[in-house]
This record gives structure tokens, C-alpha cells and sequence, in this order.
């Protein structure tokens, strides 16, 4: 992996937005990262949420220099050659600032909507081999896990960085071997920990030829001037998580799995304030970085002992431009 010495040159300082705002607070929201000193932004993709390629529209109008690309989308819900024109557009109105963030997507969300999760390790790789191709200007014709036959972008040739939204293993590997980064869904460091170790296999496949790799946590974080402020607001987040999680990740931070179990029905029941209830303090530890700035620069520096950078991710807090400030506070404490 790349060295994990910490400088200002060296870790990437990310920043998830979510758009369950309007497009317009995206961009201003952008804006305010971009002032921080962030380095990159990514609008998540949720079904029940605004477009986030409109989102990252608007974005990219209100910023100059921050890198920004979905985080992350799914090559389930939308076809991946559309995927692959809709990062190019990005990265076209952005003046080349675009990166492309895919991965699996949640399997409940895309149950929800009648799509089957099937061979999701070789639909993401499949889906950013052939992006790659779209973008540097080629003609494809593709049978797999996806089908594509003469399809090609109407735009200029262009790259952009892959980074793969991963936790289970094999994603992981996948993800060290062929992708430019990995977007790791975890806050706590024995996660961390444990998917460095992961990565590190991948990488000695890698090919020689390819460029380096970045590991970037993308860490679930709520930081306020209160402590109690910035816990209760990473309630809903971590009910998701904890909702989601595979039963080998809850046994390794002693989660209960039927505590985990009644979180879960209560998510697909629509019942989303008793999910948030049944959260426990041990839950918000383990599955978010959440605190006041001092306790989050700490746990940005456990974090960072094993990956290459963070990307702070939902909810950021209670207050969201005061959120952003301290959480880039946090960052410039620890690299």
C-alpha cells in the first residue's frame, strides 16, 4: 500500500454530501468544503434522494479546484455505460475534475426496487473496465454480467480515477488489484485494520504498469461543539449501517446480532424512528466517528494508521457548515 506517514501532501481530505437537499444547498455545501481545504466530494446515491449528477452539477458550478464524482453509485439501478456518460459529463463540466465512485450498492435498497444483486465483485469490475474504455474514446461490445454492443460516448477522450465503494474481502482484493482507489465503508479502526490487511493482498496481483492505489476511509462522522449533540445525530446513519452489516462485522465489535436483527426489520418496515431508537451507545463507537472536534481529530488519527486518507461521510453533524468546519479542523490537526 502507499505509505501511511501523514502530511498535508499526502492524505486526501474527502467530504461526503448527501443530496436529500435541494441542488442548489449542494452546491453551497461544496462551496464550503472547497473553502475547508477539502480535496474531493462525493454525493452519495440513494434512490429515495435527489439525482446526484444533477447534485454534482451544481456542485461543480460553485467550486474551481475540488475533485468531485458520485460516492457511490450502483451498476444495478442504472446501466453502466450510462453510468460511464454520466461521470464523463461530470468530469466534462468540471473541467476535468471528475472521478467515478461505484461500487455494489446496498442489496435492501435494490430489493426494494425489484433488482436482483447478483455477482456484484464481477458487475463492478466489469462495469469500470468498460467506463474506462467509453472514456478514452473506444467502441465497445460487451457480454457478461451486462450487455453492451457498439456503444460509445459522444464526447472527448478523458480519465478519470475509479475508486470502489468495498467491505467484504473479496471487493476489497478486487479493488487493491484494479481500481485506483477504494472507498472503505468503515469508521472504527479494527475495520480499518483489517481491511489493510485485505488490500494487501490485492496489491500483489496488481500489475506493474498501473498507477499507485489509495485507501480512503469513508468513515460515517457527526461533529458538534456538544458531544451529546453530535451523537444523536449520528443515530440515523449508524441504524443504516447497523441494519447492513454481515454478521462476521458485528461479531467483531460484540454487537448484539439480534439487537442488529430488530434494526434491520424496523428499516424495511419504514419504521425508521424506532430503528433510530434501538441504536445503542456501543453501536454509535464502533459504526461513526462522532464527538466534539477533539474527539474526532483522535479518531481521525486512529483512522489514519491504516489508510491513505478520510472521506468524512453522512451526517457530518448536526449544523452542517459548522459540521464541515470542524470536521476539516479535526483533519488539520492529525495530517
Amino acid at each position: 500500500m502507499t505509505d501511511h506517514e501523514t502530511s498535508t501532501e499526502e492524505t486526501t481530505r474527502g467530504i461526503e454530501l448527501t443530496p436529500e437537499h435541494a441542488p442548489e444547498r449542494m452546491g453551497e455545501l461544496a462551496g464550503v468544503a472547497e473553502r475547508e481545504g477539502f480535496d474531493v466530494a462525493f454525493a452519495s446515491s440513494h434512490y429515495f434522494n435527489r439525482d446526484p449528477f444533477v447534485a454534482l452539477t451544481k456542485m461543480a458550478e460553485a467550486t474551481e479546484t475540488i475533485e468531485l464524482g458520485p460516492g457511490i453509485v450502483n451498476p444495478y439501478d442504472t446501466h453502466p455505460v450510462r453510468l460511464a456518460s454520466q461521470a464523463a459529463t461530470i468530469d466534462e463540466v468540471s473541467d476535468g475534475r471528475g472521478v467515478f465512485g461505484v461500487g455494489a450498492g446496498d442489496r435492501s435498497a435494490l430489493s426494494n426496487l425489484g433488482y436482483e444483486h447478483e455477482r456484484p465483485l464481477r458487475r463492478v469490475l466489469e462495469s469500470f473496465d468498460v467506463a474506462r474504455d467509453l472514456w478514452a474514446g473506444e467502441t465497445i461490445t460487451h457480454e457478461g454480467t451486462f450487455t453492451a454492443r457498439d456503444a460509445s460516448l459522444n464526447l472527448e477522450p478523458r480519465e478519470l480515477p475509479v475508486y470502489v465503494g468495498a467491505q467484504g474481502p473479496h471487493m476489497l482484493r478486487m479493488s487493491a488489484k484494479h481500481a485506483d482507489g477504494v472507498l472503505i465503508n468503515a469508521a472504527h479502526p479494527d475495520d480499518l485494520e483489517w481491511a489493510a490487511g485485505q488490500l494487501e493482498k490485492g496489491l500483489e496481483d496488481r500489475p506493474e504498469e498501473y498507477e499507485s492505489f489509495e485507501s480512503l476511509a469513508f468513515a460515517s462522522t457527526s461533529v458538534a461543539a456538544d458531544e451529546d449533540a453530535a451523537r444523536e445525530a449520528a443515530r440515523p446513519p449508524v441504524a443504516f449501517i447497523v441494519g447492513g452489516a454481515a454478521d462476521p462485522v458485528l461479531d467483531r465489535h460484540d454487537i448484539d446480532r439480534e439487537a442488529a436483527s430488530e434494526i434491520s426489520d424496523a428499516v424495511e418496515n419504514g419504521e425508521l424512528g424506532e430503528a433510530f431508537e434501538y441504536v445503542t451507545p456501543r453501536m454509535i463507537d464502533r459504526f461513526c466517528i462522532a464527538g466534539t472536534t477533539e474527539t474526532v481529530a483522535d479518531r481521525f488519527a486512529a483512522a489514519l494508521e491504516h489508510v491513505d486518507g478520510i472521506v468524512v461521510g453522512s451526517p457530518l453533524g448536526p449544523e452542517l457548515e459548522d459540521s464541515i468546519e470542524r470536521a476539516s479542523e479535526a483533519l488539520e490537526r492529525v495530517v
